[in-house]
């Protein structure tokens, strides 16, 4: 494990926007896994916090921070801080990354102003990932009760808001990077998910009569080699 800090302000600083006008949250709201509103979801993603608010809130969590990382409050109500991503990658990227983009733990110093969707792109910049910021997703890991939930988050959600709101414990909430699962493939349909299956027989048979050849390509000079051992001299 390796763990890595970067700033979007120095990392990206095209990902570093001024202020909206306001802190509320339009993301539509989840349902559960029984199809019911999920209301908390729902009151995280439709709430509004005046400037006292948000002062009441930083000065609290900076109380029980223990690892230094604090955030600092501005005059005009935007605030600045720290969060930590999980990065959990299955392919490797297209350039070698360094420190390893798989399996490590990045800090990130970002704005309040700051969405998921630029966090994504400062992290794959960060991790010199060259696939599309569109192939990834980052999820909220929540703990309560002793069992843990993973939440995808909305690209328009503030990963800087959700930390304040929580608190600075990772163990009540973290957040991870991950490439989109096998879930995703939902959004296709049977006669392109059939045609995905064809492709991918064509390229594995191509794939397979490549290696025959090979290797009967090999044992032929393997054969001739021993003909030439064994000729009478």
């Amino acid at each position: 494990m390796s763990s890595g800090y970067s700033s979007l302000e120095e990392d990206a600083e095209d990902f570093f926007f001024t202020a909206r006008t306001s802190f509320f949250r339009r993301a539509p709201p989840g349902k559960s896994r029984s199809g019911q509103p999920d209301v908390e979801k729902e009151k995280e993603t439709h709430n509004y916090l005046s400037k006292e608010e948000i002062k009441e809130k930083v000065h609290k969590y900076n109380s029980a921070v223990t690892d230094k990382l604090k955030m600092t409050l501005n005059s005009n109500g935007i605030y600045t801080g720290f969060i930590k991503v999980q990065m959990e990658l299955c392919r490797p990227a297209q350039a070698p990354p360094s420190p390893s983009s798989s399996g490590c733990m990045n800090t990130l110093h970002i704005s309040s102003t700051n969405t998921v969707g630029e966090v994504i792109e400062a992290l794959l910049r960060k991790f010199l990932v060259t696939e599309s910021p569109t192939k990834f997703a980052l999820y909220k890991r929540c703990h309560r009760e002793d069992q843990v939930y993973a939440c995808k988050l909305s690209e328009r959600e503030h990963p800087l808001y959700l930390r304040l709101v929580a608190g600075p414990r990772t163990d009540t909430l973290s957040f991870v990077l991950r490439e989109h699962g096998v879930g995703e493939w939902e959004a296709f349909s049977l006669p392109e998910l059939q045609n995905f299956l064809r492709i991918l027989d064509k390229e594995e048979d191509e794939q397979l009569q490549g290696l025959k050849r090979r290797y009967a390509a090999y044992r032929q000079k393997l054969e001739d080699a021993l003909g030439e051992v064994w000729k009478p001299g």
